[in-house]
């Protein structure tokens, strides 16, 4: 069977698949990202992953994969396919396609920033299907964008845009790991939701999806963290509205898994705020989860092996 190597590299773990040419994901595996370790442990780790997989191919299809595509975070030269920085992780001008590619007997790889590799998945499998321009939104321990245009996704002319999250939306608030302060991911990110919902309750562990418990259970107090988290995330989504006129805005992440405790009052908070637009673009869940990342590399796999299969002369 036809199959691709599709892996997602995050500060925390690795996740990997097999996806074949339905896009059905054959095999899926997940290991520890050895950050602690370093940058070199870590580039080493994942080259070690994709090796694995493809021998696992081979026993198990008859076959290694075809084209391997990875999703990493940080900024990405997508066209050398070099990791050209990541400050969770610690590497800087990685070459990671050419490394991947030695390592796999020369197949193709393509190597793309992990928030616009999730919103291709998006894009072409998830909620962002049919729409020639939408914003997708990663509520998660930060905040992340990728702008979809017709397709595909801009990265700016230093790999860096979509950076919603050092948006910032509070002056006067706390200081950001950007060097900044009041950034819109300090505010609105699950992590942040987490953390002033720890300082409100005087619960040290308390997480987001415990702040959200608490919402719908009436407690003032995680009220006014909820409140103060989406009326800055509307602040923020406002200025990419204004910026990109999308047809959707789809948010996915932790913070977004809250479902309409989230949707319905930062609607109001959109409408509010965009009264002198419309239409308004719709606020939508995305559809994929944490499979997104995993998705959208093997969609840039494939479209990595089209390229090298496609007939000479060919526009």
């Amino acid at each position: 069977m036809k199959h691709v190597i599709a892996l997602d590299v995050g500060g925390t773990s690795m996740k990997a698949a097999l996806m074949a040419e339905d896009h059905t994901l054959l095999r899926q595996e997940r290991r520890p990202t050895p950050v602690a370790e370093g940058p070199e442990a870590t580039v080493a780790a994942l080259v070690d992953f994709t090796a694995h997989l493809r021998e696992y191919g081979e026993r198990a299809y008859g076959r290694g994969a075809l084209a391997a595509g990875l999703a990493v975070p940080g900024f990405v030269d997508e066209a050398t396919g070099t990791a050209v920085y990541a400050a969770n992780i610690g590497w800087s001008d990685v070459p990671l396609r050419t490394l991947v590619s030695e390592r796999l007997g020369g197949v193709p790889v393509a190597v793309g920033h992990d928030m616009r590799t999730g919103g291709l998945a998006e894009a072409r499998l998830g909620a962002g299907r049919g729409l020639e321009r939408f914003l997708f939104i990663a509520l998660g321990t930060g905040i992340a964008a990728a702008i979809g245009i017709d397709g595909g996704f801009e990265a700016g002319a230093h790999g860096g845009a979509g950076e919603l999250g050092h948006v910032i939306v509070r002056r006067d608030g706390r200081p950001c790991n950007c060097g900044q302060r009041g950034c819109l991911e300090t505010v609105a990110s699950a992590s942040a939701v987490a953390r002033a919902w720890a300082e409100a309750s005087g619960d040290p562990g308390a997480s987001a999806a415990d702040a959200a418990d608490a919402v719908r259970r009436g407690d003032p107090r995680a009220l006014a963290v909820w409140d103060e988290a989406v009326a800055a995330l509307a602040d923020g989504l406002t200025i990419g509205v204004q910026l990109i006129d999308p047809r959707a805005l789809v948010l996915g992440g932790g913070l977004a898994e809250s479902g309409e405790l989230l949707f319905a009052p930062l609607r109001r908070e959109l409408a509010a705020r965009l009264s002198h637009r419309a239409p308004l673009p719709s606020l939508v869940p995305a559809e994929l989860g944490d499979r997104a990342g995993c998705l959208g590399a093997g969609l840039l796999a494939w479209d990595a092996l089209a390229r090298t299969t496609q007939p000479t002369g060919t526009p």
